[in-house]
């Protein structure tokens, strides 16, 4: 394979990337997403350079160049990669956030929205449901909109464990 990790390692630590992308693949897969996705953030998330080309990603997660274009796209809706400039050319890189988990928190938001709006207008359009099929869509409207208030608390509580690990990191604790 090609120095597309940016730095030269040896072949225990290209082994090691290439059994994290196929587990990191195989989890990713077993949640229902399609398996080149899994492959192309498994990768991402160890490339050493901070944004990387098509080419690279094909060659260092092991997919083919057109389902990276595919791939990418849905990773863009979904927060966990962005688009970015190459220097000194026209083409655009694939980036992703070094808080790509926190990014996806704060993401997810407008699927629960969606999903509690659709609920919420079944709930309204659909008087004549029987009570099993209102409570379930009782709790699922109910579910989303608590989950998406308490975001701002999850996050927050994100970004405080952060600070703590990076001071404790910059003390001498550690990672």
């Amino acid at each position: 394979m090609a120095e597309s990790t940016g730095a030269a390692g040896t072949d225990g630590d290209e082994g090691f990337r290439d059994d994290f992308v196929r587990g990191f693949s195989e989890y990713w897969q077993s949640q229902g997403r399609p398996r080149t996705e899994g492959r192309i953030v498994g990768y991402l998330l160890l490339a050493d350079r901070e944004a990387v080309s098509a080419e690279e990603i094909a060659d260092g997660a092991r997919v083919s160049r057109g389902s990276v274009s595919q791939s990418v796209r849905r990773l863009r809706e979904m927060g966990f990669v962005e688009m970015v400039g190459a220097p000194d050319s026209r083409s655009r890189l694939v980036a992703m956030d070094e808080d790509v988990w926190g990014g996806f928190l704060r993401n997810e938001r407008s699927y629960l929205r969606r999903q509690r709006d659709l609920a919420a207008s079944a709930l309204e359009r659909l008087p004549s449901l029987s009570p099993p099929a209102r409570n379930r869509l009782r709790n699922m409207h109910d579910y989303m909109s608590w989950l998406d208030d308490y975001h701002d608390t999850l996050l927050s509580h994100w970004e405080e464990f952060k600070a703590g690990r990076d001071r404790g990191a910059s003390e001498g604790g550690g990672a």
